[in-house]
């Protein structure tokens, strides 16, 4: 790669997605870019740099930023997080929402949908206790690519063997030729919209749950406490963040505080909620 060409697209990049691409992750470029050069006839990344320094159309630089803000997802990644909702955050809405019989969920880095659909699965499991409930998950990322993947509802054998229970996969997919496909019934619990974390987010509503898990280490310092700064004027009072397990909001943002006992789970910081161990 040519002096400069490295800078020219971290930082087209940042600008696009606010992502921050450090030198040691440079060897993604050749990986994820190198198919778009071929697809638009070019010869390799230098020939795509200068023609992104030239007058790029809008979809090229799309096609970069989605390239490279596609990250790997899997069904009920860490598990934990997962047993959390299960176990404290469902009882909590159980307990606070009987009212409305509602809540709303939201998912601030989709990818391809095995986030969603993993707590879409939680939620079904648990029908007795939520009949006559409303429930509402929302899915969003940056890529309008992964989005369609992730309104399709399709994974291969290997994308269904990281991390879904055989049970689950038996009860909630359907098979279709070499791939398995997420049921009707809950491709239909999560609305998928294309959005950037640094945008406008008000749009979206109000959430009584979000899931923003391993997005913020791709950020810098001002940058995560913007992303804190918009999720929290859309959580409700007693709302619940999940991040990732290599994530925090300490020394970041005075938005959230932890929850007592629980890594990785936040709540705003005048909340006084807490979870039985």
């Amino acid at each position: 790669m040519r002096p400069g060409d490295f800078e020219f697209l971290a930082e087209l990049i940042k600008r696009e997605s606010s992502l921050v691409l450090n030198e040691d992750k440079g060897y993604l470029l050749e990986s994820r870019l190198m198919p778009i050069a071929r697809k638009r006839g070019l010869k390799g990344l230098e020939d795509l740099v200068d023609t992104l320094k030239g007058n790029a159309d809008d979809e090229l630089i799309r096609d970069v930023t989605e390239a490279m803000t596609t990250n790997e997802s899997f069904f009920f990644r860490d598990n934990k997080p997962f047993d959390l909702f299960r176990d404290h955050v469902m009882p909590h809405l159980l307990a606070t929402r009987g009212d409305k019989k509602s809540f709303r969920l939201w998912c601030a880095a989709a990818s391809s949908g095995q986030e969603p659909y993993s707590i879409g699965m939680l939620i079904r499991e648990e029908a007795a206790k939520l009949a006559g409930w409303r429930t509402e998950i929302v899915g969003t990322d940056i890529s309008r690519e992964i989005l369609e993947k992730a309104k399709s509802g399709l994974y291969s054998q290997f994308e269904v063997q990281r991390g879904l229970p055989i049970q689950m996969l038996l009860k909630y997919f359907v098979k279709q030729d070499d791939m398995w496909q997420a049921d009707a019934a809950l491709r239909a619990m999560v609305t998928y919209k294309e959005y950037n974390l640094l945008t406008d987010l008000s749009p979206l509503g109000k959430f009584d749950i979000v899931f923003c898990r391993n997005v913020l280490i791709y950020f810098d310092q001002d940058t995560k406490g913007k992303v804190l700064e918009q999720i929290s004027r859309l959580m409700a009072d007693d709302g619940v963040l999940f991040l990732g397990g290599a994530e925090t909001v300490l020394g970041v943002s005075d938005k959230f505080k932890p929850i007592s006992g629980f890594r990785g789970v936040y709540c705003k910081a005048e909340s006084d909620l807490t979870f039985a161990s």
